[in-house]
């Protein structure tokens, strides 16, 4: 297999329109899955970024929703363009293909480093942090083989294993993916590290803004990139809470491959990886165990482009005309703080599509919806 086999394939945003999506996806209540709803009712985030007050207030919100500003998308394109970084939209040619085929995939990745390494097949190593010595050199083994063959390597940057994977590729080509901004690395330690992944062959990506210290609940939001774009994830050494098992977890909810590194059972920083090979994760003993497994899926065509947003200009679609207040309460009733699925909606109270997802929107602007794994929602109650 070629290193670039992978291809590059998608539409290249106007600035205009990343401007637009910048302030779109840095407004309030707007997470990507939220962001791909409004792009494709409203065609456009120009359109999307109007409709946004009346939405909120039609949801229930008693306050006005916070809207990015352009000064705000702006002063943050300058950042990363003093920073040497760039944001790149699912659309794009540049955007890790797999990542765009997974359910909430970031709008816009800020990026650092080698772009044609975001575009080639990958696999993610993960694991412990208090990585044995020999769990560390298995690592580099798994990572400095799958890059000879042609893989980029992903992995968090964290200490441990991850260290060991990037290091190891970082000649053939290596993927940090950050729970923070691009400009706020962590573990400092680390920063060296980085240095040599974005001024080399690798790549550095985050989907939060400029400036964004992590904090500890942006780690999965990290293990669900490192997940998406890679064919598959290879787990090395992860106690029971481990933040590898997360990684693991959506790697199998994307239909990506899983793989675990057996380990001594008196050793607690191998209970997750064991644990992992008991619910039928792929046992690997040598890296040749990952480079089989992975071969039929690394074809140039696997994952289908999706192409970027038309320009909104050139968007003539008429909208559909929001529900009346009869309709709207009727498909409020339905929900509840038990998620359900939006078809069991649509069924249960006889309403258009369209309807319930203007609804769904409304809800969602107002703060009140919520979005569970496998397309579930369900809403906050008003007092």
């Amino acid at each position: 297999m070629g290193r670039g086999s992978a291809g590059r394939t998608g539409i290249a945003l106007t600035e205009k329109q990343r401007i637009a999506w910048l302030r779109l996806i840095r407004s309030d209540n707007v997470g990507p899955s939220t962001f791909r709803d409004l792009i494709r009712h409203y065609g456009s985030a120009e359109a999307a970024l109007a409709a946004l007050p009346e939405l909120s207030q039609r949801g229930g919100s008693t306050r006005a929703i916070r809207i990015a500003s352009e000064q705000d998308a702006l002063r943050e394109l300058e950042a990363a363009d003093r920073f040497g970084a760039r944001f790149v939209g699912i659309g794009e040619p540049d955007y890790p293909q797999a990542l765009r085929e997974i359910d909430g995939a970031p709008p816009l990745l800020a990026v650092k480093g080698s772009l044609p390494t975001a575009t080639r097949p990958a696999i993610g190593i993960v694991g412990s942090r208090n990585a044995s010595i020999s769990g560390a050199k298995f690592t580099a083994m798994i990572a400095r083989a799958c890059g000879q063959a042609g893989y980029a390597v992903v992995s968090g940057l964290a200490r441990g294993i991850d260290t060991a994977a990037h290091r190891a590729s970082l000649e053939t080509g290596t993927i940090a993916a950050m729970a923070g901004g691009l400009d706020q690395p962590y573990p400092p330690e680390n920063v060296g590290l980085l240095h040599e992944i974005w001024d080399g062959n690798g790549l550095a990506v985050s989907e939060m803004p400029f400036g964004w210290e992590p904090r500890a609940r942006d780690f999965p939001r990290r293990n669900r990139l490192i997940a998406g774009i890679s064919l598959g994830v290879v787990v090395v050494e992860a106690a029971t809470r481990s933040g590898s098992l997360i990684t693991a977890r959506l790697a199998g909810e994307f239909g990506r491959l899983v793989f675990a590194v057996p380990g001594s059972p008196l050793d607690p920083r191998c209970e997750g990886t064991n644990g992992l090979l008991k619910d039928g994760a792929m046992i690997v003993t040598s890296p040749d165990d990952v480079i089989e497994a992975l071969r039929p899926l690394a074809e140039p065509d696997l994952f289908r482009p999706q192409l970027a947003e038309a320009p909104a200009e050139k968007n003539d679609k008429p909208l559909s005309l929001p529900p009346d207040d009869t309709e709207r309460w009727e498909i409020i009733d339905a929900l509840g703080p038990t998620p359900v699925e939006i078809d069991d909606i649509i069924r249960h109270t006889g309403q258009s599509v369209s309807s319930v997802h203007s609804v769904l929107l409304e809800l969602d602007m107002a703060g009140r919806l919520h979005r569970h794994p496998g397309g579930l929602v369900s809403i906050s109650m008003l007092d």
